[in-house]
């Protein structure tokens, strides 16, 4: 795509590219495995946004620790797990409601500002992370999730196709980026490496294609990413 003017971008804006939905990443922290059980303990969602070269990048975080829904169950281990003490003095957790009000309106900030229809959830094992999405989202009847209610991008997908590797820890690292283990299980810092994975495959899939940024139709897994 070429530049035409000085106010035209000599890339495809993000409303053209994931047929009008936003990618954002989000990663939940949870008291077990059970959506419909287990209670919500922590959500981030990261807006993947575009840079002044058309690549994309990670955008401003967007997080909550979450008050633990009444009838909720917490299973200890997920606890030794993710290092959440639940009655920290500094976890400032808010009601479940008012936590998804607040990630919301940042991702419907985002979907707007891209003139995007709606978001669609980019997450690690990503059904899981938009099951207990859609199960607190029932619990307390919110009418404006901005999420599409089951597509997903998922990078286990992506980087077992790129990487040969479906471990956070090892697609991150397979990227050439840094991980932290002493950080992981924390919703922010997951969905942050998230993020980065999937820009730094989604930026290069083109590239490998020779085609700018847009992707040839039914391409073959290009062979450098």
């Amino acid at each position: 795509m070429t530049q035409t003017d000085a106010s035209t971008p000599a890339f495809r804006k993000m409303s053209e590219r994931f047929r009008g939905y936003l990618p954002v990443v989000v990663d939940v922290e949870t008291g077990g495995f059970d959506w419909n059980r287990h209670a919500l303990l922590e959500i981030a969602a990261i807006p993947i946004e575009l840079d002044a070269a058309g690549e994309l990048v990670p955008g401003e975080v967007a997080c909550a620790h979450v008050v633990p829904a009444p009838g909720t169950d917490i299973d200890p281990k997920s606890l030794e797990v993710t290092g959440i003490v639940l009655d920290h003095p500094f976890r400032m957790a808010k009601p479940e409601r008012e936590a998804l009000d607040h990630v919301f309106a940042a991702v419907r900030a985002a979907v707007k500002r891209h003139e995007c229809q709606r978001a669609i959830l980019v997450g690690h094992n990503a059904h899981f992370d938009l099951n207990f999405l859609n199960a607190a989202v029932a619990r307390v009847a919110h009418k404006r999730n901005p999420f599409h209610p089951f597509s997903v991008f998922d990078t286990v997908t992506l980087a077992g196709v790129a990487y040969g590797q479906t471990v956070l820890a090892r697609a991150v690292k397979a990227a050439g980026l840094e991980w932290n283990t002493e950080e992981a299980h924390s919703a922010v810092y997951d969905a942050e490496r998230t993020a980065q994975v999937f820009c730094r495959i989604a930026n290069a899939w083109p590239r490998a294609m020779g085609d700018g940024d847009a992707p040839a139709a039914n391409p073959a897994p290009p062979a450098d990413l």
